[in-house]
């Protein structure tokens, strides 16, 4: 038996079906992670056209059964065409939207996660930092899915005190008592596991004018890369072209 619902969602990724249609996987904020047919939506003049695109924010009704679920029609809520215009903006969008799609389970929602990945994308398509975004949603979206580093106290024995580095090895921040389980951590300024914790714990929302400077981006957008390497366990496409666009814009 089908049933039709209506869902708020953010298209995370498109594929082709067939010679017209395509598969459109959608992170709804009531069921979570689904895939529908948006049939015709490859055809130009189609009213799928527009909608079955990667970004939208909509409210989509959708026909569900024990398959694909199929796309009936929608409404645009937040169209986010100006991401699309920008090559930077698109990049860091795109790679949202991937590890979204791999790190988020199936029809789990988790409305924590809906909003603070429509914040992100929201805050760049208002021409916000885009890196800073991308850390403070990668920490959000890490504890969800399980492997989160310990960024509030010392891994080892727990002290919130005299912490120094990030241990890549152990999973989290090092406090300077427990360094030598690690010689080989990464030494962070007290300022930096600040904005590690910030970007952990604070709404994106709240911080969304944040100002950081170019070189606490630049160390802990390392220390998170060496970390996903080492714990993240599935490969980002969308990573390697935004490495690429650093080394050019850099």
């Amino acid at each position: 038996m089908r049933v039709l619902e209506k869902l708020e969602g953010i298209i995370i990724r498109t594929q082709d079906y067939g010679e017209t249609h395509k598969i459109v996987t959608i992170f709804t904020k009531e069921l979570g992670k689904i895939a529908v047919i948006a049939r015709g939506a490859k055809k130009p003049k189609s009213r799928m056209s527009a909608l079955a695109q990667l970004f939208i924010h909509g409210q989509f009704l959708i026909q569900l059964g024990k398959g694909l679920g199929v796309l009936q029609q929608g409404e645009i809520i937040q169209s986010h065409r100006l991401i699309r215009q920008d090559i930077i903006q698109a990049a860091y969008a795109s790679y949202l939207t991937e590890l979204t799609d791999k790190l988020m389970d199936d029809k789990k929602p988790n409305h924590y996660i809906y909003q603070q990945f429509s914040l992100a994308l929201k805050s760049l398509s208002e021409d916000k930092d885009p890196l800073v975004m991308t850390m403070m949603y990668e920490m959000k979206l890490y504890k969800i899915s399980g492997i989160a580093p310990i960024v509030s106290h010392c891994y080892h024995c727990g002290s919130e005190d005299s912490l120094l580095g990030f241990s890549i090895k152990e999973a989290g921040v090092i406090c300077a008592r427990c360094k030598h389980h690690d010689p080989s951590y990464l030494p962070l300024t007290n300022m930096q596991l600040r904005l590690l914790r910030m970007f952990s714990d604070v709404d994106i929302e709240r911080v969304a004018n944040v100002s950081v400077k170019e070189e606490n981006k630049k160390v802990l957008q390392h220390v998170l890369e060496y970390y996903y390497d080492h714990y993240g366990g599935l490969t980002i496409k969308s990573k390697k072209f935004l490495k690429q666009l650093h080394l050019l814009t850099d």
